[in-house]
């Protein structure tokens, strides 16, 4: 993990999760869209700036969680590990897709309400159970 690049963003869900097993693992994808707000160069209110699109991976709980949790259009900050890649488009276009594989997803409270309910510990398996009641 050294020299990894982290980043923490602030955006909104732009579409529907979509949640797939990959080796085993639960993986749940979306594209967060972050729009930049600036004062406006008269000084007279706001201005939006050009929406940033990112691919967001979360991967075994925090994908179940997200799956659960997450709508189009909910406010949320995601903080992960920054990564891209490059792909020809069907129209023949290059296009640069900035991923990021999160470690932490919640929604943005500045933003709206939220409530929290804790997960529950998964179950150990027989064996497992049968070795911790012998120790």
């Amino acid at each position: 993990m050294y020299n990894e690049t982290m980043v923490t963003l602030q955006g909104y869900v732009g579409g529907d999760l979509t949640v797939r097993q990959a080796g085993g693992a639960t993986v749940a994808n979306f594209r967060l869209a972050c729009t930049p707000r600036r004062r406006a160069k008269d000084g007279d209110g706001w201005v939006d700036g050009p929406t940033q699109w990112y691919s967001v991976s979360a991967w075994r709980w925090l994908a179940e969680h997200c799956a659960v949790s997450l709508h189009r259009g909910d406010a949320v900050l995601v903080h992960g590990r920054l990564d891209h890649r490059t792909y020809v488009n069907k129209g023949g276009v290059e296009v640069l897709d900035l991923c990021v594989e999160a470690t932490v997803v919640g929604h943005d409270l500045s933003r709206g309400t939220s409530s929290f309910q804790r997960a529950q510990a998964p179950a150990a398996a027989p064996a497992q159970q049968a070795e911790a009641s012998a120790a």
